[in-house]
């Protein structure tokens, strides 16, 4: 028995000779061991069998059941819409075409390709949700589709805004929420591929019979163009929302690229400084934007009536101290968020409504009209932006001398949700550090009011003018507010809380405007663009109401012209232009001489 013995022995080494020489111990446990565990698995596979054996119908239950959640979440990926408001039951009642032909591909491709195949699948389903779940949310807040070329750079202000309204807990916790809901997606997408590919496989006939049935039926029914519901029976959803968003990447790269030269013509770049804004001189221009002030603040039978109210009260106080006041429309360049798309195109004269022509316009050297006051000479120009709490470099292309931020303005009250001071605060503290202050020059001020930016909660109420002090009287008016969480997740409370919020940000500034405005100031407001289509709706405009306020009739004389409606609020009637057109219109309207430039 030499093998034997030999193989005996080798378990230890001998003297002089190394455990190379022969198998080490540890081999022979860890053959044990995979023996071991094979013995496992063929014993697990063997209990599956057995119970499979033993209850055939829990099995066939089990297997029907598991097939058929696989067939709805691969078919639901396929014709899930890209809107709340479509996703019904309705919408799912179609026969998709992408269903059809991967069938016809899994049934053709031997093993190993058909599991590929399937994976790759699985995949695109994920990509096809992802981006049909982000469209939802676009669409929700901001009235558009998602655009992978352009947003996300949003994403991470989003983020932002969450922090700032809910808490850095609930901004992290949504930000790991969504990584693992898309992974989660991916895997269940995939695992759904898998399985229906191995059962179609499976039974080959009948699948390659149903495949043909379902294609004829297909084809048959986009033929006739038969509907079902509102809807083409035979639908091409999932491939036709993928080729909107890559069309839509590729305009995008396309429009970056005209848009550069774009920005390069103006038709006032080459005016000397004595021949812009002549008709101002010695005059105080404010320029001031309300945050989500939109049409449906003052149309919307939800909002305008107290809206209406303040607005009427104003212009009447305003018209008691010797103001006067024209209203017109201006469709914004944005929709629910994004404000500085909608400052940027009104200052700018040109259309700015992504971030990618943001970018490209501030960094380069295009007169805004803010920019025209600097570049007479003939002004002191400032900011106010309540809203900024880090460096903003667009400080110098809004030809700002000078900017006061979140930090500036003295406040030590509580924050309301995401502003960071309510505005009635803001423009005291304005008027403090800035508006009366004497100077050599008169002033052209950019001012930026936050209090009625989304969620609505908690908000501010108004506070005698004299007691605002650093602003501490705000902090039992902010404990006593709504919860933002509350408010978010009630679109009837939202709308309500949005009207309030618009109201309060109207009367401070005619209350500012009345108090602290004299013979030489100059107020122009409006609203950046419209609040999230939540509050003012699905099929909302894009219109923004805008007026111009002065003592002197010398100043709405220059605009008899464009027949905007007396008073504070713009009629129905009311002229509507694009937000882009102002700068241009302002200018002229005030003395301005064209001299283009061509870049």
């Amino acid at each position: 028995m030499p093998v034997f013995t030999r193989f005996h022995r080798s378990s230890r080494p001998v003297d002089g000779m190394s455990g190379a020489d022969s198998p080490p111990e540890r081999d022979v446990r860890a053959d044990a061991s995979e023996e071991a565990e094979s013995a496992g698995a063929g014993t697990r596979l063997s209990r599956l069998r057995t119970w499979r054996t033993r209850l055939p119908r829990a099995a066939r239950a089990l297997h029907l059941t598991t097939t058929a959640l696989a067939a709805v979440l691969v078919l639901g990926a396929l014709l899930l819409p890209n809107t709340l408001p479509a996703l019904k039951a309705v919408s799912f009642a179609r026969i998709p075409a992408e269903a059809v032909i991967g069938a016809v591909v899994v049934l053709a491709l031997p093993p190993r390709p058909r599991l590929a195949a399937a994976v790759l699948y699985g995949l695109g389903l994920t990509a096809l949700t992802t981006v049909n779940l982000l469209d939802m949310g676009f669409n929700e807040y901001l009235g558009r589709g998602f655009n992978a070329a352009l947003d996300w750079d949003l994403l991470p202000d989003a983020q932002a805004y969450v922090e700032d309204t809910l808490g850095g807990g609930v901004a992290t916790a949504a930000a790991v929420g969504a990584v693992l809901l898309v992974l989660l997606v991916a895997a269940v997408m995939v695992a759904a591929a898998v399985r229906l590919a191995s059962v179609l496989a499976r039974h080959r006939a009948r699948a390659t019979k149903g495949a043909l049935i379902a294609g004829t039926t297909w084809v048959t029914c986009s033929a006739l163009g038969l509907t079902l519901f509102g809807g083409p029976v035979a639908s091409e959803r999932g491939a036709g929302a993928l080729r909107v968003h890559a069309q839509r990447t590729v305009e995008s790269l396309r429009d970056e690229a005209a848009f550069v030269q774009q920005s390069k013509a103006d038709t006032f770049g080459n005016t000397p400084p004595g021949q812009l804004l002549t008709d101002l001189r010695g005059k105080d221009v404010i320029f001031t934007f309300v945050e989500s002030y939109g049409r449906s603040a003052i149309e919307d039978p939800a909002m305008a009536p107290g809206v209406d109210r303040t607005l009427d009260t104003g212009t009447k106080a305003l018209e008691k101290a010797g103001f006067a006041a024209r209203s017109g429309w201006l469709t914004s360049a944005t929709y629910g968020g994004s404000s500085w798309l909608g400052h940027s195109t009104t200052m700018s004269g040109l259309w700015i409504d992504n971030q990618r022509r943001y970018r490209t316009v501030t960094a380069g050297d295009h007169l805004t009209l803010t920019k025209a006051f600097q570049k007479t000479g003939a002004w002191d120009t400032v900011g106010v932006m309540p809203g900024v709490q880090k460096g903003w470099p667009e400080e110098k292309w809004y030809g700002l001398d000078k900017l006061y931020d979140a930090f500036d303005l003295g406040y030590r009250g509580p924050k309301f949700s995401w502003s960071t001071m309510p505005d009635q605060y803001a423009l005291e503290a304005f008027q403090r550090q800035v508006h009366g202050r004497k100077r050599d020059k008169p002033l052209m001020s950019f001012v930026i009011l936050t209090s009625s930016h989304q969620p609505w909660a908690p908000l501010p109420k108004m506070v005698g003018w004299d007691e605002l002090g650093d602003g501490s009287v705000f902090e039992a008016i902010q404990r006593a507010g709504n919860k933002a969480s509350d408010v978010i997740t009630d679109t009837a409370k939202s709308r309500e809380e949005y009207g309030r919020s618009i109201q309060y940000s109207l009367t401070s500034l005619t209350q500012w405007l009345q108090r602290y405005g004299t013979d030489d100031t100059v107020l122009v407001f409006l609203g950046d663009h419209q609040p999230i289509a939540r509050v003012s709706g699905n099929r909302a405009s894009r219109d923004v109401p805008v007026s111009i306020v002065a003592k002197d009739p010398k100043v709405l004389d220059k605009v008899a012209g464009w027949n905007w409606t007396e008073g504070l609020k713009p009629g129905r009637d009311a002229p509507v232009w694009k937000m882009d057109a102002f700068r241009d219109r302002f200018l002229k309207a005030f003395g301005s001489t064209p001299h283009p430039s061509t870049g």
